[in-house]
């Protein structure tokens, strides 16, 4: 046990997944924990294991871990900052953890971005462990990361959000990555210069790596004051990872000084749309970063399996292709997913949180044979889809409960051609309707395949 945190009055705010995991992880180091939640059932459970909880922040209070649940306006939140108690996030703590005397911390290659974060950290994963390291993909995605850092682990794939970065102050990984950026979860940041500037920390790193060919990552980069390194679906220069012809190339870590290492072939990406290119790009970087071996950024490739919801074809159901992007949440998503099929009958809507659709909706409106609309927000979308594609017919599904998609799926059907593709890529929330991401995605396959 370690005295940095032996007897401190530490409150732990959030009885999730995380919190709970910071909680277990302070109390064996002889912490006094005390849990604070607005869910009493939550609070419950843990007062169960032992733990003192609460409803507030108590008198004597150290320093407070905070779940990515609770925005920084959070009354047990702002009362610590007005208290002059540091805050801190799980991901901060863990590296903490990790790198306190006596340890011996494993490396962390780490990324953010607005799309595709899973997807490529789980690439990763897969490279790592296809080079024979021992690893796992952790924080936003799999293991909490104060349980990752205790691991038998030779070096972690990390997952982060923007809101663990907010809270994240020393956070220094191996290789830090930013994929993509734009517009999304300006409600819990405040604004989009406030969620990139919570992005833009994973770039301080002792490699920074970011999409060349996304220009608000470009210009993050160019300020971050380590080695940087680029990706892009593009032919690569010095210095970046990339593609040429058929082939993935790295230029930034390559095998002979000056030329550049076959990597893959596009082949090798087992899922589609050049956003996913874009995913494997950044992986394989991420991956030489640390020295895996060109046949094992193959290897994992090959190996890779997508998580649900993400590009995830349902069926084929008389020539036509029914194909579940429910994790599709931004209208940024759901633009990476229609490039990457067509013609399509779009199935969209949802909770839109006042992202803008205009430029979703004109990109993709050569691609669109037929919309199927459903939630909150669907006039959004129908107005948009009126002033860009006006010759697109248009179904909107007005209910606002799980049956809604059973009535998506049926109007589909009719619109749908030989040859098409229908997408589920609502470019939306979905707590109007689902419980989550997922449950709209499970009823869109469980619809689909009741045509059968």
């Amino acid at each position: 046990m370690h005295d940095a945190y032996r007897g401190r009055p530490i409150v732990v705010a959030g009885a999730g997944v995380s919190g709970e995991a910071a909680a277990r992880a302070l109390r064996e180091l002889g912490a006094v924990v005390t849990v604070v939640d607005g869910s009493t059932e939550a609070l419950d459970l843990l007062a169960a294991q032992g733990f003192s909880v609460a409803s507030g922040l108590p008198v004597e209070v150290a320093l407070v871990v905070t779940s990515p649940g609770f925005r920084p306006t959070a009354p047990v939140l702002v009362e610590a900052a007005a208290r002059g108690v540091e805050v801190v996030g799980e991901v901060e703590l863990a590296w903490r953890l990790a790198h306190l005397p006596g340890r011996t911390a494993a490396p962390w290659l780490a990324l953010t971005g607005t799309n595709g974060k899973t997807t490529t950290v789980k690439m990763l994963e897969a490279m790592l462990a296809a080079a024979g390291h021992r690893t796992i993909a952790a924080g936003n995605v799999g293991l909490p990361l104060v349980d990752a850092v205790d691991g038998p682990y030779d070096v972690l794939a990390v997952e982060l959000s923007s809101f663990q970065l907010h809270w994240s102050s020393s956070l220094r990984p191996h290789t830090g990555a930013l994929l993509n950026l734009a517009n999304d979860h300006t409600d819990w940041h405040g604004s989009f210069g406030e969620y990139s500037r919570a992005k833009a920390r994973i770039l301080a790193a002792d490699v920074a790596l970011g999409n060349a060919d996304d220009d608000a990552v470009r210009g993050l980069l160019a300020h971050a004051p380590a080695p940087q390194v680029g990706f892009t679906l593009r032919t690569p220069k010095a210095g970046q990872v990339g593609v040429v012809e058929h082939l993935l190339v790295d230029r930034a870590f390559p095998d002979v000084p000056g030329e550049g290492t076959e990597l893959a072939t596009l082949d090798d990406i087992g899922v589609p749309g050049d956003h996913n290119v874009a995913n494997a790009l950044a992986a394989a970087a991420m991956a030489r970063s640390f020295g895996v071996p060109a046949a094992a950024v193959r290897d994992g490739l090959r190996s890779f399996v997508p998580e649900p919801h993400r590009n995830t074809l349902v069926a084929v159901l008389g020539d036509v292709s029914w194909v579940d992007d429910s994790k599709a949440t931004n209208p940024h998503a759901a633009a990476a997913s229609l490039a990457s099929y067509r013609p399509v009958v779009w199935v969209a809507g949802g909770l839109l949180k006042g992202a803008d659709v205009d430029d979703l909706v004109r990109q993709a409106a050569p691609r669109l044979r037929a919309a199927v609309l459903l939630g909150t927000d669907r006039a959004v979308l129908r107005d948009a889809l009126s002033r860009h594609a006006p010759e697109v017919p248009v179904v909107e599904v007005a209910r606002l409960d799980t049956e809604a998609m059973h009535e998506v799926v049926e109007a589909a059907r009719s619109l749908a051609r030989p040859g098409d593709t229908v997408l589920l890529a609502p470019a939306a929330a979905s707590m109007d309707c689902f419980a989550d991401y997922k449950q709209r995605g499970d009823l869109f396959a469980d619809a689909v395949l009741s045509l059968r």
